[in-house]
């Protein structure tokens, strides 16, 4: 489950598993340090409450794909189900610019991609591309705070070993494939 030695019982444990019907490996690991686990939940709940469900999702994949975290990958895949078919989420898993998505959408996957790779080469141009789609700086902020969320989360699950649940094993196979693709060039 990861490299670490994690508590065979924490208070988080029965609190995660009564929200997914199972412990995640994640909380395993957080287990060690449960005031900041705490810590992280409010300020994902903080995010996500600026931000409409199905764009939260879709920007936590962009940054998942371009930062190569498989684990969240598979957990926001199994979030994006209630979104979208297998056959449409697996199209934007492999390349959101042909996944017949509002161009709103790809731009704001776009932007995420980019600020989760080197946030440092963001522009002034590239919130007004977003702009451009209607968004405020406040939309246009909300998604640079949920993908730098994402590269937190992603950082700490992969620099400990977690490997990602079983409970991801029932997402369809082509979603799964376009998942294991992540972290290799793609079309531009």
């Amino acid at each position: 489950m990861t490299y670490l030695s994690t508590p065979d019982e924490s208070q988080l444990y029965e609190a995660d598993a009564a929200i997914y019907g199972f412990v995640p490996n994640y909380t395993r690991v957080f287990a060690l340090r449960p005031e900041v686990y705490e810590g992280w939940l409010q300020l994902g709940g903080a995010i996500r409450a600026g931000m409409d469900l199905r764009r939260y999702e879709l920007v936590t994949i962009a940054a998942a794909r371009a930062i190569d975290s498989k684990y969240c990958g598979l957990a926001h895949a199994t979030k994006l189900e209630e979104f979208y078919d297998d056959e449409a989420l697996s199209a934007i898993l492999r390349d959101h610019r042909n996944a017949g998505l509002a161009p709103v959408d790809v731009a704001i996957m776009d932007f995420a991609e980019k600020v989760a790779l080197d946030p440092t080469r963001i522009t002034e141009a590239d919130a007004e591309t977003l702009r451009q789609y209607g968004l405020s700086d406040v939309d246009v902020f909300q998604v640079v705070l949920a993908v730098c969320l994402r590269r937190f989360f992603s950082g700490v699950v992969s620099a400990v070993g977690t490997v990602p649940d079983q409970e991801y094993e029932k997402l369809a196979p082509e979603i799964r494939t376009a998942i294991d693709a992540f972290g290799q060039p793609r079309s531009a």
